[in-house]
């Protein structure tokens, strides 16, 4: 028996891609989920917002509204890693920083994703998590900062750490 919590969303995820028999099918839907990604603002398609260590470009913004949850927007030059943000995102969006940072990342490994993936493109996923997991430490520093100061709400994105 696992430890793992199971995760609603995954679970979606992971039933998703169970309907699908081959590799081919499920790249396919893939590009189906990176073409119906909304657009980030152009003015985060810039090298501050760029991830370093994918092998295409990528670009991730988030922000923290007033309730304390994330919400991302990312976009990326390849089709294939635009539907791999995407799933990110959607696992990822209107939770609290905490919440990112404590959630473990099953439907990786059980839609076979992890598999299946060419090893740059495995880099880039890892990227990926790592950029939106440093958006969750710095939102959750601040959102701790803000409760000690008796301060509420934070109205804009991050950028990226270069740490």
């Amino acid at each position: 028996m696992s430890d793992i919590i199971t995760d609603p969303v995954q679970e979606e995820i992971v039933a998703e891609f169970a309907m699908f028999d081959d590799w081919l099918d499920k790249y396919d839907y893939l590009i189906e989920l990176g073409n119906a990604l909304g657009a980030i603002d152009p003015a985060h398609r810039t090298d501050n917002y760029a991830i370093n260590g994918c092998q295409s470009r990528v670009w991730v913004d988030a922000r923290l509204d007033d309730g304390g949850r994330v919400w991302f927007s990312a976009d990326s030059d390849a089709i294939i890693t635009k539907g791999i943000i995407s799933l990110l995102i959607r696992v990822f969006n209107g939770r609290t920083p905490r919440e990112i940072l404590d959630t473990e990342l099953y439907f990786v490994d059980r839609t076979g994703l992890g598999d299946n993936l060419s090893p740059t493109r495995a880099n880039g996923l890892v990227a990926m998590l790592k950029q939106m997991r440093m958006y969750a430490m710095a939102f959750d520093g601040s959102a701790a900062a803000r409760e000690k100061n008796g301060v509420s709400g934070q109205d804009g994105g991050a950028e990226k750490s270069d740490a």
